[in-house]
């Protein structure tokens, strides 16, 4: 491996407007979220489903809106580290960076056992009908993942994204395909094309709020590009762009799947039924349309996106480590990049074993239980569950971020009345819909080491090490002050204009 032994590097810019929409989509997962995230609001709002994904892309929109105002001036590997560091405050920063860090290394260890589960699952489909079907030990395809993935680690961030837009169009293209056929069939015979799904009839506002809790998470990883806003060209414009793109195609791909499976089941009792106990919808729809070839495919697929999510959030995680140790926390030769690829090796090495690692001893342990009867999914929904908390604390300071810039004319001196009104108000609104999801995430925990408290412990450590440790924050602070060309925080300033921020700049 080729370093640098430069004290502080910073990437080049480089990645094009698509590769950055490729890490955001890979992270998203669609064809995961396709797959496997309606069974589970069945019970909750029956065939409502549709609409549940239809009023959760307005409430993930709202959060979204935050990351965009920020992103138009602030870009950094850090993401909401520097967002929100470059805003509020340095420890701000660092309590929002450390939830966010958290976040996708559970989600880089979930992904990475749910191949495996995904793995066994295509496997069993082959041999379907043996009463004995053969099924590889969960911890020899970890193994074999992080081996694949450790290929992988710190190349080319265009490589990944081609890899990662490859995989994630396959499914995406399977999906839609399923989709046509199923309006083109008109539905289960039992009920057809039934557009009563997008209606209040069948479901009152408690269940439907209840149910966006589920569907806002399907969404979540959809500002992973934010963290190669140093890599990628022109980021004040092109950031903004990928997470916009992210929203609407992953927004149009769940609403329309959604439907498209609540039909295509039928949304009488029966069907209802068999679709809340599929383990793969696209997989059993594909089946009874199309084929088994055509399933067997949709089942790759899932596969495929799975790895290919444990391999963006592992990037991602890793760009958050370098932006860490760049700026004093943590060791310093995971500040290094390589010199050839211009990716932070190391730290995606260190993410990577930290993913194995995990699985591997819950694979060992028969720990977490979690009620799928299947170990690896298991663990998925341990590390996926607690991540989206830790993302969801995260979301909250961006938000919070986003309406301490606007409403600051030190930073903000572009809008004005209307603009500056909806800056405050839309990352206000997108704030309670944050604070609604984590409620609903930790309101039933039932025991100290349940999923969502897991999530929130991690964050606790985060604001406790941002309290306490002064050093810390002082040195962040200064970090950013250079990295992002924003005011010093707590010293004297002048007014000086820097592009089309209104910053400060420390007096002589």
């Amino acid at each position: 491996m080729s370093t640098s032994s430069a004290p502080t590097q910073t990437p080049k810019r480089k990645l094009p407007l698509w590769a950055a929409l490729a890490v955001s989509l890979a992270t998203v997962g669609p064809t995961l979220a396709m797959s496997g995230n309606g069974q589970g609001l069945i019970g909750v709002v029956g065939k409502s489903v549709p609409l549940v994904f239809l009023i959760g892309l307005g409430s993930v929109s709202l959060v979204a809106y935050g990351f965009v105002r920020l992103t138009r001036h602030l870009n950094h590997s850090g993401s909401a580290y520097a967002l929100v560091g470059g805003t509020i405050g340095p420890r701000a920063g660092f309590f929002s960076g450390f939830a966010m860090l958290g976040a996708y290394v559970g989600f880089s260890v979930g992904t990475l056992a749910l191949t495996g589960a995904f793995v066994n699952s295509f496997l069993g489909q082959l041999q379907s009908g043996s009463p004995e079907a053969f099924q590889v030990p969960l911890p020899i395809i970890l193994a074999v993942g992080a081996a694949i993935s450790l290929v992988l680690a710190g190349r080319e961030a265009s490589l990944i994204a081609k890899i990662l837009l490859i995989i994630e169009g396959v499914g995406i293209i399977a999906s839609v395909i399923l989709a046509v056929v199923i309006f083109a069939k008109g539905g289960a015979p039992t009920t057809g094309l039934d557009v009563s799904v997008f209606s209040f009839d069948s479901v009152n506002l408690d269940q439907v709020l209840a149910g966006v809790v589920a569907a806002f998470l399907s969404w979540a990883g959809f500002e992973a590009c934010a963290s190669l806003g140093e890599e990628t060209d022109n980021p004040k414009r092109n950031i903004p762009r990928a997470l916009g793109g992210t929203l609407i195609l992953t927004g149009v791909l769940f609403v329309v799947a959604m439907f498209a499976q609540t039909i295509g089941f039928g949304t009488d009792e029966a069907g209802l039924a068999r679709m809340q106990t599929s383990g793969n919808t696209l997989g059993d729809l594909g089946h009874q349309y199309i084929g088994t070839a055509f399933s067997l495919i949709i089942i790759f697929t899932g596969i495929c996106a799975a790895f290919g999510c444990h391999v963006a959030t592992s990037a991602t995680a890793a760009r958050m480590i370098f932006a860490f140790t760049r700026d004093g926390f943590g060791p310093g030769a995971l500040r290094v990049l390589d010199k050839q690829t211009n990716a932070p090796r190391r730290a995606t090495i260190l993410v990577v074993a930290i993913a194995l690692a995990a699985g591997l001893i819950c694979a060992l342990t028969g720990w977490p239980v979690m009620g799928t009867n299947n170990p690896a999914i298991d663990t998925y929904f341990l590390f996926a569950v607690a991540g989206a908390v830790c993302l969801m604390v995260a979301y909250f300071m961006v938000e919070i971020a986003a309406m301490w810039f606007t409403g600051n004319r030190k930073f903000d001196t572009i809008h004005r009345g209307r603009g500056r009104f909806l800056g405050v108000t839309l990352p206000g609104l997108g704030a309670a819909v944050i604070a609604i999801v984590l409620w609903f995430n930790v309101k039933d925990a039932s025991s100290a080491d349940a999923a969502p408290l897991l999530g929130l412990y991690w964050c606790v450590l985060g604001l406790v090490l941002a309290i306490a440790a002064s050093g810390i924050a002082a040195k962040v602070g200064a970090a950013l002050t250079t990295e992002l060309d924003l005011p010093s925080f707590g010293k004297n300033h002048t007014r000086t204009t820097v592009g089309p921020i209104d910053v400060e700049k420390v007096s002589p």
